[in-house]
This record gives C-alpha cells, structure tokens and sequence, in this order.
C-alpha cells in the first residue's frame, strides 16, 4: 500500500503568509489547493499503520440502517468483538439509502431516504466508535441502466444484460459510468465514512452475458486493463480524501486464473493496487469437493482455512510492504439450498473466525443479507 505525507511545516507557513498579507478571505481555498498540488494520491502513514482499525464488521442494509432495529445493532457491536459496518450507500439495484447531495444521483432518480438524516446515523456511529465502510456495487445497477440506456449492458437484439435476478448492469468499459461511481465514493468521503468499499467491480457473467455488445476490445487480457484502470482511477481520486479503498471479489479467482480473467480481476494486481481486498469465500458457494473437501458448505473450518492459505500462497510474491490487506468476507447465513449443508449457527461463525486467524490474517467481515446476527450474542 502507498503512502502519503504532506508537510505540515509547509502547511502552517502558507497559512501565515496569506493572514499576514491580508488575504484573510482566500487563505483557507489557498492552503486547500495548495494540498491539492502537494497530494501524491496516496494514503496518509495514520491510514495505513498496524494502528488503524483492524476491521471486525457485519453487513448493515439501507432498511436497516433506517429502522429501529439499528439500536440493536449498535448495541450488539458494544457488547461484542464487532466494531464496524459495511453500509449498503448503494445497494445492488442501484438504489442510494439516504438523499445524496450528489447531481449524478439526483439526475438519475436514485435516492430512497430509508435513512432520513445520514449526517445523524454517522454521528451516532461515531459516537459509538463504530467504524463505518460504504459499500458501492459498481457495474450492476439497473437504476443507472434505465435513467441513462447509453450506458446500459446490451445484446446484439437490444435487450439488456442482467443477472440471475433481472438485474441490469452498465458497460464497464465506459468512463462515463467510473466517473458515476467515483462521485458516489466522493460524496461518501465527504460525509465522512472512513473506507470506500467497491463491489460488482467486475465484468458480468452467467445469463446472457456471453452477448453482451461493450463497444470496446473485452477479451480477457482487455477486461483485466479495464477494472485496473477504474481502480487506479478511484484510488486516486478517494486517496485525496485520505480514505482507503477496498474491493469485493470473487472467492474463486485466488486460485483460478481463468475465472480471474473472465471478470477482469486478477488477485494479485488488485493486492498491489488497492488498500484492501475482500474476497468473498463463502463456503456455500464452493462446488462440492472443490479443496479436496466433500461438501464445502458443511465444514466451514476447512473450507475458510483452505481459501486463505491459498491466498497466502499466491500472495507471497507481494513484499508486505506492498500488498493490500486481505479481508476476507465470512457466511453468516444457512445455506439450505445446498444438500448436506449445516446450519451457519454461532460454532459455524466461529469456526470461520478461528479459521481467518489461523491462516495468519487478522480482520473479517460477516454477510447476512437479512442483518440477522444473533449468533454474536
């Protein structure tokens, strides 16, 4: 991970300067361009040492966040190891939580206030020392797809890209749609939430992906340029915020380069050029026997201890000086579509916790989608 330094020697004298000359009213813009020009993009030494944050959260949803049963989440956080949320800002239809004083959201009619006061919600958070991730799922977003159709994913007949669930997703080749999710991430950083967290930062497969028209080369080698350089775009951008970056990426591209290549993510390009990366290895959604283990989803343990020590092995080509932290995304939900699956009840949980500590790492992170987390009692 970068870092960032900006003389405050330097800082303070051109505060001096600009009250002793008497530019009383354009000393505070002058000192911020002045940072502007200084700022490399990169993190500042607080935001990447072993003391920041070492993250213990669960997934909060907009309702959620909204509700009252917020109390019993804050509540749960001070009475156990937990210490952070991932916010859905952004959740995977495309929808803002809270009315965003952002002109790109508003123009595409994205804001539903389930948190009525964001400046309030964060306060509370903060004033509870909680931790507070915004999640932002990039490329699946059907609200953008319908508000601007140019920038919608479609096929060869006109018919838009979608997922499983209907979904629609927007081109990720497009600049228009980065700079969409960038000043998102922006308007986050600005209200304060301490880390950006990026999902569906990928290229989509399944359904009719396969015919999908980019308008752009998107051969595998192709994909990868793409993400990489919307990453190193919003890396840039957020660092100057001086907040860090992470992304959510499928568990299987660790050891799997064709899958990596299929979505644009290559695990270790994305270690050396975000301040974070989560991949999501959710027992459930291993093939059975994948690991050499008969039913993933029902030996949590093996399963998690298996993902993570094959990132370390793929990960030992990174000096540490250099490498992202590695975040992995924990089940917390029973799998019962799944034969022969277990009830992911608070051994499950901890089976998966003890598994991320022995493998050497040391932060987590627990989907739920329902925001049940009773299993922390």
């Amino acid at each position: 991970m970068k870092k960032r330094c900006i003389s405050a020697v330097a800082v303070i004298a051109l505060m001096f300067f600009c009250f002793k000359a008497g530019y009383v009213n354009t000393a505070v813009a002058e000192v911020e361009e002045f940072i502007e020009v200084q700022t490399d993009g990169t993190l500042d030494d607080n935001a990447t040492n072993d003391n920041r944050v070492k993250v213990k959260g669960i997934f909060v949803s907009g309702p959620m966040g909204g509700s009252e049963g917020m109390d019993n989440i804050i509540s749960l956080i001070n009475d156990t190891e937990l210490n952070t949320i991932v916010l859905d800002v952004k959740d995977d239809c495309g929808n803002i939580s809270f009315k965003m004083d952002n002109q790109n959201v508003i123009d595409t009619g994205a804001c539903i206030p389930y948190i009525q006061d964001i400046n309030a919600f964060l306060k509370t958070l903060k004033d509870n020392d909680i931790y507070v991730i915004a999640r932002i799922p990039c490329f699946k977003d059907p609200i953008l797809a319908k508000a601007r159709p140019d920038l919608a994913l479609i096929d060869d007949q006109g018919n838009p890209i979608t997922d499983a669930g209907g979904n629609a997703w927007v081109n990720p080749c497009k600049e228009e749609v980065w700079n969409y999710i960038i000043s998102i991430a922006e308007t986050c950083c600005e209200l304060g939430f301490d880390e950006i967290q990026l999902d569906y930062v990928r290229f989509p497969v399944g359904q009719n992906a396969a015919n999908a028209l980019y308008g752009a080369p998107t051969d595998d080698a192709h994909r990868q340029e793409y993400i990489n350089r919307f990453l190193d775009q919003v890396t840039e951008r957020i660092h100057q915020y001086n907040v860090p970056v992470a992304a959510d990426v499928f568990g299987t591209i660790i050891k799997s380069s064709e899958d990596a290549a299929h979505v644009g993510q290559d695990y270790v390009n994305l270690s050396k050029s975000l301040d974070i990366v989560c991949p999501m290895i959710y027992p459930s959604h291993y093939a059975n026997g994948e690991y050499g283990i008969e039913i993933p989803d029902a030996e949590p343990y093996k399963t998690i201890s298996s993902a993570l020590n094959s990132s370390k092995d793929v990960l030992s080509i990174v000096p540490d000086s250099e490498c992202a932290v590695i975040r992995p995304w924990l089940q917390g939900f029973t799998a019962t579509w799944i034969e022969g699956s277990i009830e992911y009840d608070k051994d499950a949980i901890n089976q998966q916790i003890q598994a991320v500590y022995d493998a050497g790492y040391e932060e987590w992170i627990i989907w739920n989608s329902k925001c049940q987390y009773d299993y922390f009692r």
